[in-house]
């Protein structure tokens, strides 16, 4: 016997191990259906679930439910990155707390405990995805750093590096002096944050009082100035030519040297040239052929090159630089500025340009297929705002840094000898023969591997594909059953902010390595926000813990509630309200549930009421379905579990239940009772791939079934034809017992008395079956079409032009009834007149759509007829 109330916990992990035991999330490549894939975007394994998971795995979820309903092969991977930076800092802090460094141990130390750490809370995620429901072929279960996956991204390396398409090379990267590692530019966040712009003489070699001054952001730079660089077309500098500038406070001299590429208008018009540190500074330093000195050690520190504040973090060491230049007279000013700053994705540091030897991907060709397939819509990106984003990035795009400074990740299969020579080889045995082609005198012991580790992102640009098959990367191997048979996989559902770290390298790399698209859609969340517009984070305290909101509340209202207000690339405004509208919801079907089981049956004839409510209802049920499935097909998920909301809440619930519910203490007739069990189980095969958790319970409490008949399984309902002229007449008969409810509560009249309906020009509300529904739920004893309005005391109203009034004698006082028919009159009246102000507005009226006019047109009617309804009844 179900309870009165729904209890989630009693519920959901009883029917999820249900399904586990089963197989229902195993999908096989031989079952002769159209498969359906999604691959999860795989979170960090030192990920615990937040809001933002909550909403992308949800929608996924709803995807692969629903295709398992429409019988396809539905296969859902999920899985973990080993994500390089995070983990490695999680594992380094763990390793602080027990006293040790990271400097102290070996790399193979290291990495011991980094797999303890992983396997310790590496699985957390994915078991908190099983308590939202998630429905992942967990046989499936891939891992980043699995042997067989690691295999695979060394594979890729050696093979796109003997394309030519990989090089090493000193660049200028992009650094995080955090996480002590290179960073690709998309992993570079900038912001603007408030600074200070310092002017600081430069004293000219070999002059008493003659200097110039130059304005920077960065005072600490100074001691690596290579250069001071004016515009040659710039005449109040053209006297420099060939002198040479003294660094403030160290003295050294360096070159005045001329280029266009200063801008005579910003700031003094001199520019200071710092090879090691500045991007655009490294490009003119190769140009002039400056010197490069490098000031910094990787944590972000000054080093001896300095010569001053050795060993202090670089911010502190601009404080103090700045005292000092101030003391000793050589600045000039400093005023407010707002700086372009660029912060680690992965550890919030401010980002360093330092000139570094790493491994590069070449971008330019490899680019290509996956810029034009986007751009011609053979995969769509949803919304196709995003396009326009793409087609910038991709456009521009540059050589992608792909070596990290790191232990834990895969390894660059590189291999130097004693001379600094390098082979790419999968083992060291391989590179030694290499080598010893070369040179036979190479020995093992000189062979010595990179020490650094591929970017993260190297590694899941492979995900949809490596999950089926790590062995495809290799020559000649054309894939396995797996692989050919669920890639492309279909559906892509992630974040935007990971277009062009994840989403665009994977399209490049299923175009490099199968020649066709990784998935034909991307679906582009928006970001969950807090009511202020804030980004969810724990550091800002403004994020609710997911597995306490499903604790609370049910994983099924979790799910729905995020969903209520989730538009495809646009932010969600979180508000715990949405979540407490999916318990309603759940309390809702719940409540339908236990009204049509409570019904009792009986073998006698179908009321005309009912014959007319199943009708409507198969009708409305159709229109709704049609609805839905468009909403699906379009990507449009918050609009589908609206309309899902729409038809179980206000159609079934609302007017169908109240249409057929019997006489208390009366049966309802076995044919009706059929139709609503039906349309009842219609409505949780609907409504499953949003509430999976309280439509199995009741799928199972409705009827006797057997192990296998389970919801989860069950066809998905596909919208058949449907005749809207029903739903209009029914559309105007809700109309009319709604405003004879209003009517009722305005008059203080009891539900419970019957009470006569007078209908004038009843032809203009062609109600016609539904007539016996009006007089069920508006509880009328009579409905009587007029040609002229009743004498005596009425109450009038109006739908659609047509003029309806329920006698009132003796049941309200008179004189109260004509002062609210007198107010009701002054209100037509004055909006009358704000309509014919509008129409009589020559600019408004020509320039005004068809459909607004006629709108506005109505309104002139409707208040005219509701006005002369008015005078009529005040005038009795």
């Amino acid at each position: 016997m179900l309870s009165t109330k729904y209890n989630p916990a009693e519920v959901e992990d009883k029917w999820y191990k249900y399904w586990m035991k089963k197989g229902f999330f195993h999908a096989k490549p031989t079952s002769g259906k159209e498969p359906y894939t999604i691959v999860i975007p795989p979170p960090n394994v030192t990920g615990v679930l937040h809001m933002g998971h909550m909403l992308n795995n949800t929608i996924q979820d709803v995807l692969v439910r629903k295709a398992r309903m429409e019988g396809k092969e539905a296969c859902w991977v999920p899985g973990t990155d080993h994500a390089s930076i995070a983990t490695e800092a999680k594992v380094v802090a763990m390793l602080r707390e027990r006293g040790i460094k990271k400097s102290d141990l070996s790399r193979e130390e290291f990495l011991k405990y980094a797999w303890e750490w992983k396997e310790k809370y590496g699985g957390i995620i994915l078991e908190q995805l099983k308590k939202l429901g998630a429905s992942c072929d967990w046989d499936r279960t891939k891992f980043t750093m699995d042997p067989d996956y690691y295999e695979a991204v060394v594979d890729v390396f050696i093979d796109l590096y003997n394309k030519g398409n990989i090089y090493r090379g000193m660049r200028m990267v992009n650094w995080d002096p955090a996480g002590k590692t290179a960073l690709s530019d998309d992993e570079v966040i900038h912001r603007d944050v408030p600074s200070k712009l310092y002017h600081i003489r430069y004293a000219i070699e070999g002059s008493q009082d003659e200097y110039v001054t130059i304005a920077t952001v960065r005072p600490e730079t100074i001691m690596a100035d290579a250069a001071i660089c004016v515009n040659p077309a710039d005449e109040r500098y053209k006297h420099l030519k060939g002198k040479r500038a003294l660094i403030p406070l160290i003295n050294r001299a360096i070159p005045i040297i001329e280029d266009e590429y200063v801008a005579m208008d910003f700031g003094t018009g001199c520019l200071k040239v710092t090879p090691a540190h500045d991007m655009n500074d490294n490009e003119l330093g190769r140009k002039h052929n400056l010197e490069v000195i490098d000031i910094l050690n990787e944590d972000g520190t000054l080093n001896e090159k300095a010569r001053l504040y050795v060993g202090e973090d670089r911010f502190i060491a601009r404080k103090k630089i700045a005292k000092e230049l101030e003391a000793t007279g050589y600045l000039v000013k400093a005023e407010e500025y707002t700086s372009h700053v660029g912060f680690s994705e992965r550890t919030d540091a401010v980002i360093e340009p330092r000139l570094s030897l790493q491994w590069f991907l070449k971008m330019d060709t490899i680019t290509k297929p996956a810029l034009k397939h986007v751009m011609n819509d053979d995969i769509q990106l949803i919304p196709p705002k995003f396009k326009n984003t793409y087609n910038h990035w991709m456009s521009n795009v540059r050589d992608w840094c792909i070596s990290r400074q790191l232990w834990w990740g895969h390894r660059i299969p590189a291999w130097y000898n004693a001379a600094g020579d390098h082979v790419v080889a999968r083992t060291e045995a391989e590179a030694l023969a290499l080598f010893q082609a070369r040179n036979p005198n190479v020995t093992a012991a000189e062979v010595r591997q990179d020490p650094d580790v591929m970017d993260t992102w190297f590694s899941s640009w492979l995900w949809p594909i490596a999950v089926f098959d790590t062995t495809v990367f290799k020559d000649g191997n054309a894939g396995n059953a797996d692989l050919n048979y669920f890639y492309p996989t279909n559906d892509l559902v992630t974040a935007p902010e990971i277009l062009f770290f994840w989403v665009a390298r994977m399209i490049i790399a299923g175009y490099e390595y199968r020649g066709a698209m990784p998935f034909k859609n991307v679906y582009l969340t928006g970001i969950v926000r807090d009511k202020q517009g804030r980004k969810m984070s724990k550091s800002l305290g403004n994020s609710p813990d997911p597995l306490d909101l499903i604790a609370t509340f049910g994983a099924d209202a979790v799910r729905t509630g995020m969903l209520f207000s989730s538009p495809a690339g646009n932010d969600l405004l979180y508000d715990e309200k949405l979540i407490e509208q999916g318990r309603n919801f759940t309390n809702k079907i719940w409540n339908a549930f236990l009204f049509v089981k409570g019904l009792t049956v009986a073998d006698i004839p179908t009321p005309e009421e009912n014959a007319t409510a199943v009708a409507w209802f198969e009708t409305q049920l159709q229109q709704s379905l049609a609805e839905l499935n468009d909403h699906f097909s379009k990507f449009r998920m918050s609009d589908a579990v609206h309309a899902v909301r729409k038809l179980v809440w206000d159609d079934f619930c609302s007017w169908y239940i109240e249409m057929v519910k019997p006489e208390f203490g009366k049966p309802i007739d076995a044919a009706t009772y059929s139709r609503t069990v039906g349309f009842f189980e219609t409505l949780l095969r609907a409504t499953h791939p949003f509430m999976p958790f309280i439509t199995e319970e009741l799928w199972h409490a409705l009827q006797e079934r057997t192990d296998d008949d389970c919801v989860i399984k069950a066809a998905w309902p596909v919208a058949g034809p449907f005749e809207d002229t029903l739903l209009q007449e029914a559309r105007l008969a809700f109309e009319i017992i709604t405003e004879v409810r209003n009517m009722r509560n305005a008059k203080g009249l009891s539900p419970k008395e019957a009470l006569t309906l007078l209908v004038k020009n009843g032809e203009k509300v062609p109600v016609k079956a539904c007539w016996t529904v009006v007089k069920k739920l508006a509880n009328l004893k009579e409905i009587n079409f007029v040609t002229e309005a009743p004498a005596g005391q009425s109450s009038p109203f109006l739908v659609r032009s047509a003029e309806f009034f329920i006698p009132l004698e003796g049941k309200v006082n008179a004189e109260q009834e004509r002062d609210e028919l007198q107010k009701e009159l002054i209100y037509q009246q004055g909006f009358l007149e704000k309509v014919n102000q509008k129409l009589s507005n020559e600019k408004f009226v020509a320039g005004a759509p068809k459909k607004v006019l006629d709108i506005e047109y109505k309104k002139k009617e409707d208040a005219e007829t509701r006005i002369k309804a008015l005078e009529e009844a005040l005038s009795r």
